[in-house]
This record gives structure tokens, sequence and C-alpha cells, in this order.
């Protein structure tokens, strides 16, 4: 029945008005068929960025008496975690119960359990910036970053963890370090970084500073590999890492692009400044390679794009093309030189550059966003005061650096003293792949 109806009945019209737009109010959301369309594709990017992106990148880097050890350590990581993010860790990280803005709580550090085992998500529970699209995506597409996050570190201590060690070091270090700092940074109002004003669109701090610095603290606390830095530890098989490079490169699309949770403009921004910043970084370390050492490299590229890709993380959403380029080209060549030159002169083992990568490339994106976010230098973000903001990302990185090397730390001492981390002298000599598995990744 239409208001026309209605029309020369005044009383009745008058009536009935409130009643209608009561109705609408209390109207339920309407699902957004394009916005959930992309989130659904944007997910699977992120997915695939792990399996088998990361695990052909870094499998690609280790000899090949351990390249299934690598592999399998993705592959369980994506289960292990999948598995503990649908029993908690999705509650942790976004449940805002007890959480107010400008309030320190407890809730401001770690989300409730409100939502632990999924509780009271049904198909038609949606959410987004205007609960546009399936919680229920919502909840995968951020499993995707909580997957591929501890996936990272294992480049760290890549060729010389028990693979019964690294999955209960995986266990616990999401639940302790991952989810709480993805609480913090994403989960809205009332959580301590959000209320600090860091920005970090699609984690810089929660994925890549997190992984980088748990990493180094990981490779440091095992100790090198038997025979570093004085034994030739090629990789066996650059193909492979150039592929898995090539994946990570497409799949960041999703990581990136699909941190807009909807099919709008700062979805495509965030593309087109994700293109711009790895192509400049993949240039960055190769011409610093080439001056360096004399010729360009296959790995350096391949490492050189995930540089860009690490660095742009944070900034992907208020950037713009120009600031983009400037951080892809820095982070380039200061990743190359903290791989390469800072990582021979600290002696430590980061085995595949986790640190010297992420962690830094991280860090250098999180402080860049806050200078090339400010619409002044062609960005989109709301800043205005380039040094406050600046400073405001730097307590970010600090925040997490600190919390994250302290209480991976103190996981893997624990873990050490209980269960031990490395394997045996023999069996790092041997190779992870049939020391642990039994299995060679080469039957010829």
């Amino acid at each position: 029945m239409t208001l026309r109806k209605f029309a020369g009945l005044g009383a009745l019209l008058s009536f009935a008005m409130p009643g209608l737009a009561m109705a609408e109010e209390a109207a339920a959301p309407v699902l957004n068929s394009g916005d959930t369309a992309w989130m659904l594709t944007a997910t699977i990017l992120v997915l695939f960025m792990t399996i088998p992106g990361l695990a052909l990148f870094y499998g690609g880097m280790v000899r090949s008496k351990n390249i299934l050890s690598v592999m399998m350590q993705c592959f369980a990581i994506t289960g292990l975690i999948s598995v503990l993010w649908v029993i908690y860790g999705y509650s942790i990280a976004f449940d805002t119960t007890g959480m107010e803005q400008g309030v320190v709580n407890f809730n401001s550090f770690v989300g409730g359990l409100g939502k632990a085992f999924l509780a009271g998500v049904t198909p038609s529970s949606l959410t987004g910036p205007a609960a546009l699209f399936p919680e229920a995506v919502f909840i995968t597409f951020q499993m995707t970053f909580a997957i591929i996050t501890p996936a990272l570190i294992v480049g760290a201590f890549a060729e010389r963890m028990k693979f019964s060690a690294m999955l209960v070091f995986m266990g616990v270090w999401f639940t302790l370090v991952y989810a709480p700092i993805a609480h913090m940074v994403w989960s809205g109002n009332g959580g301590l970084l959000w209320d600090w004003g860091v920005l970090d669109f699609a984690g810089g701090t929660v994925v890549h500073i997190n992984a980088g610095i748990a990493g180094l603290v990981a490779c440091l606390v095992l100790g090198k590999r038997k025979g570093f830095p004085t034994t030739p530890m090629a990789p066996h098989n650059l193909g492979y890492t150039l592929v898995g490079a090539a994946m990570l490169w497409v799949g960041w699309f999703g990581f990136n692009a699909g941190s807009a949770v909807a099919a709008n403009g700062t979805a495509g921004m965030a593309m087109l400044v994700t293109q711009i910043a790895t192509a400049a970084a993949a240039l960055g370390w190769m011409f610093a390679e080439w001056i360096t050492h004399g010729k360009p490299s296959a790995l350096g590229i391949a490492s050189g794009v995930v540089a860009g890709l690490v660095a742009i993380t944070p900034a992907a959403g208020t950037v713009g093309p120009m600031g983009a380029l400037v951080i892809g080209l820095a982070a380039g060549v200061v990743c190359f030189f903290c791989a390469t030159t800072l990582k021979r002169k600290l002696g430590y083992d980061d085995s595949l550059d986790a640190f010297g990568v992420h962690g830094i490339g991280g860090i250098l994106g999180a402080i860049l966003t806050g200078v090339f976010a400010a619409p002044a230098l062609g960005g989109f973000g709301t800043v205005t005061d380039i040094g406050a903001q600046v400073w405001i990302q730097f307590k970010g990185v600090a925040f997490t650096v600190v919390y994250t090397a302290i209480v991976t730390f103190i996981i893997l001492k624990v873990l050490d003293a209980v269960m031990g981390l490395r394997v045996s002298e023999e069996e790092e000599a041997v190779g992870l792949d049939l020391a642990q598995h039994n299995e060679r990744g080469y039957n010829l």
C-alpha cells in the first residue's frame, strides 16, 4: 500500500507517518553484493600469499635438504592458526566489550571472549563500515592476516628449529603477541594504539614489525646455523623464490586494497600505491645491489619486491602516488643495506632476512606514513601536523618493538627449557626434511 492511497486523509496520514519513520529506522541493514564480492576475492588473495606464495618464496631460498621443512611449516601454521582463530583469536582481537575511547583499561590491550567459538555468528550477521558484508567474510579475511604473520617468522630461524617446538611457539606467540597487538591497533575506540592515533592501514605494526622483531629474537635465541657464515648456504632454487615473490606481489593487492573493507575509492588508491611502491622498491634494491656488488641478482629484485610491499602496507590507505614512490625507493635501498651490510656487521643469522625485510621495512613504512599521509604532501589522510603524527607513529613502532621482543623472548626461553627448540647437530647436517619429516624434496 502506497502513501498516495492516503491522499485527502490528513488525519490518518499524520498518524501513520511516525510509525513509518520508526519502521524505516528499525529496518535491517542490507548486504552490499559488490563489497561482499570484493572482500571474498581479497580474502582468497591474502591466503594465496601464504600458501603457496610464502611457501615457495622461502622454500627456494633454503638448501635442498630443507625445502619441505619450510613448506611444511607454512602449511602447518595455516592449519593451526585457522583453528585457534575461530576458537578464541578473533574474539581476543576484535571483541570490543569494555572498551571506551580515551580510557585505558584491560580491554585496551586485549579483547574479551564474547566472540569465542564464533558465538552469535550466522549467515545473516553483517559487518563493515556500514554493515554491508557478512561477518563470516570479515572473520576469514582477518584470519588470513593472522596466518601469514607467524609464517613470516619462519624465515628467521629456517633450517634449525624442531617442528614440534615451532608448532607450540607459534600457537603461544599468536595468543600472547599477535592477537593483542591486532586488538590494540585495529579494534577501534578504546584500543591503546588506536586511541594514540597510530596509522596502520593494513599491518605495518600488526604484521610486519611484529613478525620481523619476533624473527630477530628467535634467530638470536636459537643461535647461528652450523657453519654460518663460513659455509656456503646458497639458495637451492631461485626459480621457486621468484615465483613465490610474484605470488606475494599479486596477493598483496588483497592484503592492502582489501583492508579498505569495501569496494570503493580507498581500495582503488590502495591498489595503485601498492603497485607503485613495490615497483620502486624492486628497482631501488636492484640498483643498490648493482652499484655495490657489480651485478644485479634475481634474489635481490625478489627481496626488493617484498620490501616495497611491506613498507607501503601501513600507508596504503592514506598516501598518494608520489608518497608511495618515495616510500618504495627508500624501502628498497634501506632494506638492501640492512639485509646485507648490517647483518654481516652484527653477525646474527636471520636465515631468510625476515627482520631485514619485514622488520626494517615495516618500521620504515610506519614512520613514513606519518609524513606522506598529510594532504600537504599529496596524501589522503587527516594529518595536519606532520611532526606530531610522526611522533605518534614512532610511539606505535617503539611499543610494538618492545612488547613483541620481550614477550617473544620469554616464550622462547620457556619452551627451550621445557622441550628444547633446536634440532641436534646431526639432524641439522642431515637436513630437516629427513630428520623431522622422513621425506626428501627431491628423490633422484
